[in-house]
């Protein structure tokens, strides 16, 4: 009888002996250290630009995501949905508003056909929701935003394409269906 092989190829390389070299040991480690949990709070579903926009506050350590700075989030997020239909937009979006340690960021998270998603990264100084300019190419969510939209690839999947029913229906529901709380 044949042994198991490896449930993967790791190319001959000991990974407890010697590591690629961009693997950056120090900064890895240091992020580590570093890492905390962060609260997620949903806000709500919004119209903006015609879209159903699914609204998060995330916030670091010591900041809070005000009123004001949602309310700038969703004109930001007006601005990016109005161009919705030229890129394929279905009509759903989240938004995530988001006081970082470093800055201010409004993320912009839209369904489009063909089972894909558009994202647009705003980025500013802290407190300034007047500065706040689209990120630069390749940016992407940060390991708090990401598990938010984990989170909403789920419910998206699991309410509105794998829903029954009207699609009233399935988009209460998608709606309902939110994280909340400490995410790491």
């Amino acid at each position: 009888m044949d042994e198991p092989g490896p449930a993967f190829d790791d190319g001959g390389m000991d990974l407890h002996e010697e590591l690629p070299s961009a693997v950056d040991t120090e900064a890895l480690l240091g992020l580590a250290d570093a890492h905390h949990a962060r609260p997620a709070r949903p806000l709500g579903v919004r119209e903006a630009a015609g879209h159903l926009v699914k609204v998060y506050a995330l916030e670091a350590p010591g900041r809070a995501v005000s009123e004001a700075d949602v309310e700038a989030g969703v004109r930001i997020a007006a601005g990016h949905l109005e161009l919705g239909p030229l890129r394929g937009s279905l009509g759903l979006a989240v938004l995530i508003v988001h006081a970082g340690g470093d800055g201010d960021y409004v993320l912009v998270h839209t369904w489009i056909e063909g089972d894909m998603s558009d994202l647009a990264i705003f980025a500013g100084p802290v407190g300034r929701p007047d500065a706040l300019r689209p990120g630069r190419a390749g940016l992407s969510p940060c390991v708090w935003e990401a598990a938010v939209f984990a989170h909403e690839r789920d419910a998206y999947s699991r309410h509105v394409l794998d829903g029954t029913g009207p699609l009233a229906g399935r988009l209460t529901a998608w709606s309902a269906d939110t994280i909340t709380g400490d995410l790491r």
